[in-house]
């Protein structure tokens, strides 16, 4: 999986993500690379991951956010054994 992400061009995309520098560019960007539907699940998991965080409750995780049980517990599956990017995200968005 690692190898996948490590490839030079998407080396070039993450480089670019780095170059923007306002959440409308953001916006710009992801609107045009990705689905909503592709967004949508982007910004669920990331809002079960500031849950999970809280020590929420799983199904009270699912009863905010309308995500499945499945997709939590995907989603605390990568924050505890992926390589810390929820982490990082967290601690730097507060």
């Amino acid at each position: 999986m690692t190898d996948q992400i490590t490839s030079p061009q998407t080396t070039e995309l993450f480089e670019a993500m780095l170059s923007l520098k306002t959440v409308d560019e953001c916006r710009s960007f992801f609107r045009d690379l990705c689905t909503i539907g592709e967004i949508e699940a982007m910004t669920e998991r990331f809002q079960v991951a500031k849950l999970i965080d809280q020590k929420i409750p799983y199904r009270e995780i699912s009863r905010q956010t309308g995500s499945s049980t499945a997709t939590i517990t995907r989603v605390a599956h990568w924050m505890h054994h992926g390589m810390g990017g929820y982490r990082l995200m967290l601690d730097r968005a507060t």
